[in-house]
């Protein structure tokens, strides 16, 4: 039993690996990374940063996919085991929620999270080909409707938390630039009905005695509520001599008013170490967007998107990770605070 009470569903057909001998860290890779390789359907060169749900025996998943022209797409995908994934060539097609098509210009690094008898989906998106949170749902991975853009650019890294607080939803995000964008904090926006958003607070900023998490930092998969607060996994980026490195960390924030950052991770997660994460077609990234998790035994399958080109998972255990984040924490001067100015 874990130690730390665990408010979700139980996934116990997740994909699993016991830790390996002489492994440190909280963290360990599955030995069979990556699940998905270069190419695996005809029009998806590059599948990474994507999320994915329990659904009947299985799994589905919305996969960001490259093609060859250049562009970005989100794709279904079919599981039986969370491994072996069954990726359709053709993207997700969206109406309005007039039934009208209204089909995004792009859209990379999906979130995925289930309330209720409905599947939610935030994107990166296209507004005038400029990036923002998309957002959209389905009742049964056949149709697909999309809402009206979350935010005005530029916004990216859009997650939704898995039930209402105090009576509204909650949606993270970082506000960015056109680019790359050299630095972003995280933020978190209210809305009674998903359309409309306001009451923004800043979140947590990026740490400047932390390298890893010193340029931007983003949330990663949807927020697991625990008795000790949310669990945030988020990534953080570090500019070095040799460009971007994308690792992970893990935060824990307050379950009635998540604006307020209780404990951050100082040390990274993981970070960039293996080949399949250092080289690719952008070298040294480790971008989590999604998690599996039983609530029952606290173990945790997070999915991440590795060198902008291949899927892996990493395993550990929820107590394990909030124990780390307790005692390796370092808050920054207003992570503390409810972030309204």
């Amino acid at each position: 039993m874990p130690k730390y009470t665990i408010t979700a569903e139980s996934t116990k057909n997740m994909p699993w690996e016991s830790r390996p001998e002489k492994t440190h860290g909280v963290l360990w890779r599955y030995s069979g990374n990556p699940i998905i390789k270069r190419n695996p359907t005809e029009h998806c060169v590059r599948v990474f940063n994507s999320a994915l749900v329990p659904y009947g025996d299985g799994f589905m998943g919305v996969f960001r996919a490259d093609h060859p022209s250049g562009g970005m797409r989100i794709h279904l995908a079919r599981s039986k085991n969370g491994i072996d994934w069954d990726i359709e060539d053709e993207v997700i097609k969206w109406t309005d929620e007039n039934g009208k098509p209204f089909q995004p210009q792009y859209g990379y690094d999906p979130r995925l999270v289930k309330m209720g008898d409905t599947y939610f989906i935030m994107w990166c998106t296209s507004f005038d080909w400029q990036p923002t949170i998309g957002m959209g749902y389905t009742k049964d991975f056949k149709t697909f409707t999309r809402k009206e853009n979350a935010f005005l650019p530029f916004n990216r890294n859009g997650v939704l938390f898995p039930r209402k607080i105090n009576g509204n939803y909650m949606l993270l995000s970082r506000p960015s630039d056109n680019g790359h964008t050299p630095f972003g904090d995280i933020f978190i926006s209210e809305s009674p009905d998903l359309t409309y958003w306001g009451k923004h607070r800043k979140v947590m900023k990026t740490n400047s005695q932390s390298s890893w998490q010193s340029l931007k930092i983003g949330a990663g998969p949807i927020p697991i509520e625990t008795s000790e607060g949310w669990l945030m996994i988020y990534h953080g980026v570090n500019l070095t001599c040799n460009g971007y490195v994308y690792s992970m960390g893990a935060a824990l924030l307050d379950i009635e008013n998540p604006s307020k950052v209780l404990y951050r991770t100082r040390p990274y997660l993981l970070t960039p170490e293996v080949d399949y994460e250092t080289i690719g077609y952008v070298q040294n990234v480790a971008f989590p967007c999604a998690a599996l998790l039983d609530a029952d035994d606290g173990r945790i399958a997070i999915y991440y998107g590795a060198a902008d080109t291949y899927v892996g998972i990493a395993f550990g255990y929820i107590d394990e990770i909030i124990d780390f984040t307790k005692s390796n924490s370092q808050l920054v001067a207003g992570d503390a605070d409810i972030g309204r100015d």
